[in-house]
């Protein structure tokens, strides 16, 4: 995973902690919480969670890494309160998104550079494809590709699609870290390069599996490229989250079956990519318990022996 998202993480930890101690906060918080219970899982036993805590993005960002004199950020509904907690309980916020936590748009950065880098790319690579489509004779192997995962995913619906796109791009990509393949750091590629190659890292799994359900006819807005701290291999990681029937499904490059976002405690929620951009969770304010087991590769899929899901 990239220096990037690990220099973000240690931001959103300085910054959780800042929230976590903020008297201003915590002093109207006069609510009585129903107790919390471990959530169950399928991989990482985890104790309860801690209670929730309510705050305002202008909080968060007036405690941020900048000074009080900055430029206040443009960001809709900035006075929104938001919270960390999932919503269940009288007094917790509702949420349509990945492990029923709050988001809210990302600050301008790198992140969403990147992002966009990615977007720009998609569009660029559909003019291939579309050609492609109406001439397969002067198909590359990469578009010819692409399109048969496509049609694949399209003889199917519902849950069984996205097991089968999740499948078959596991089968199609080797993993192998960026700094094997391009020598650099991080570097996010789109499919077309990671089916010419048959190469990539989790940010690759997921990019190719996000634009594979989308030219199959799954709603935009079902779909949420998700960078996450597993903290169970204490490794960020980057998956793919598909809204289908209302619940939010994994696809993860280390793991053939799907599993609910509820049913993975181990994982820590930092951003949600989309069609609408890059959005933070509420997530990363709030203080969670570690797991110490042995460190693995970020994206590399567990052995068959290993395999919890």
């Amino acid at each position: 995973m990239s220096a990037l998202l690990r220099s973000r993480y240690g931001a959103l930890l300085l910054l959780g902690f800042v929230v976590a101690t903020t008297n201003t906060v915590s002093a109207r918080q006069n609510v009585q919480k129903a107790p919390q219970h471990p959530t169950p899982s399928l991989s990482v036993d985890m104790p309860a969670a801690a209670p929730a805590r309510y705050f305002t993005i202008n909080e968060v960002l007036a405690k941020r890494d900048r000074p009080a004199s900055s430029t206040t950020l443009q960001l809709a509904n900035t006075s929104t309160t938001m919270t960390d907690a999932a919503p269940s309980g009288r007094n917790r916020l509702p949420s349509g998104e990945p492990f029923g936590l709050s988001t809210f748009r990302a600050p301008e950065g790198l992140l969403w550079v990147k992002w966009r880098g990615v977007e720009q790319q998609l569009q660029a690579e559909a003019k291939e494809i579309a050609h492609c489509r109406s001439d397969r004779k002067s198909c590359t192997p990469q578009a010819r590709q692409f399109l048969t995962l496509v049609d694949s995913a399209q003889a199917r619906t519902g849950r069984e699609r996205i097991e089968a796109v999740n499948a078959a791009v596991n089968a199609a990509i080797h993993y192998t870290t960026d700094h094997a393949q391009h020598g650099v750091a991080d570097q996010w590629s789109t499919p077309l390069a990671s089916l010419a190659s048959g190469r990539g890292d989790c940010e690759d799994y997921a990019i190719a599996k996000y634009a594979i359900l989308r030219a199959a006819g799954v709603a935009a807005s079902d779909l949420r490229l998700l960078l996450v701290r597993d903290r169970a291999v204490r490794q960020d990681h980057a998956v793919l989250a598909v809204r289908e029937g209302g619940r939010w499904l994994v696809l993860d490059n280390r793991h053939q079956l799907l599993a609910e976002t509820n049913m993975l405690p181990q994982f820590t929620p930092l951003f949600a990519l989309d069609h609408d951009g890059v959005s933070l969770f509420a997530a990363p304010y709030i203080a969670r318990p570690t797991t110490a087991e042995p460190a693995i590769e970020p994206g590399v899929p567990t052995p068959p022996s290993r395999a919890r899901l």
